[in-house]
């Protein structure tokens, strides 16, 4: 069974930066997307960005392109997201996600792997 454990979540003011880490109990290499998501209270789990592993490839949402970073460490088995430029609106639980079945696409839901996710609260 995979496990993924997110950390480095916690409260921040508005415009500050915070780093989530994922890490993963096997090797990264063989998932087809690794991505990052996120839930506000009362609102649907959404895409944050993700990235094919062991390529240079990196992909994020409009909401977040250019203040939010993806990226891996193989090494590791990590993954990260540096969160720049932060802002009220991203206030919610961030979550990692794996997938390894084909025939999903990288930007839904029908991840295989999930970790239990982080809190990011952003004050104004």
């Amino acid at each position: 069974q995979v496990q993924l454990v997110e950390s480095g979540g916690g409260s921040v003011q508005a415009g500050g930066s915070v780093r989530l880490s994922c890490v993963a109990s096997t090797d990264t290499s063989q998932f087809i997307c690794l991505a990052w998501f996120r839930q506000a209270p009362g609102k649907e789990r959404e895409w944050v960005g993700h990235i094919v592993p062991g390529s240079p490839f990196a992909y994020s949402a409009d909401s977040v392109a250019g203040r939010f970073t993806i990226s891996q460490d193989n090494a590791k088995n990590t993954l990260f997201l540096q969160m720049n430029g932060l802002k009220p609106a991203d206030t919610a639980m961030y979550y990692c996600a794996a997938l390894s079945s084909y025939g999903r696409g990288c930007q839904s839901l029908e991840y295989d792997y999930w970790g239990q996710g982080t809190q990011v609260t952003v004050s104004s």
